[in-house]
């Protein structure tokens, strides 16, 4: 996923997403592990873009606290 689309996601909706990203990771993971995965890269690109939604997540934390103090 794109960063832009990314960004113009509300924090709630990056939550659910990153929570969903998460668990695909994980059934991945045991696929992998069983052999069931053909696509191996496919681990690679849900870490990065659970690793985006996070940045994203921050920064627009950090953006709220300097808007207030």
């Amino acid at each position: 996923m794109k960063i832009k689309e990314l960004r113009s996601k509300d924090d709630k909706s990056l939550g659910k997403m990153e929570f969903m990203l998460r668990e695909k990771l994980r059934a991945l993971r045991f696929d992998l592990q069983a052999g069931k995965v053909k696509n191996v890269k496919e681990v690679k690109q849900v870490r990065k873009t659970i690793a985006k939604i996070l940045t994203i997540m921050k920064e627009k934390k950090y953006a709220k606290e300097t808007t207030k103090g």
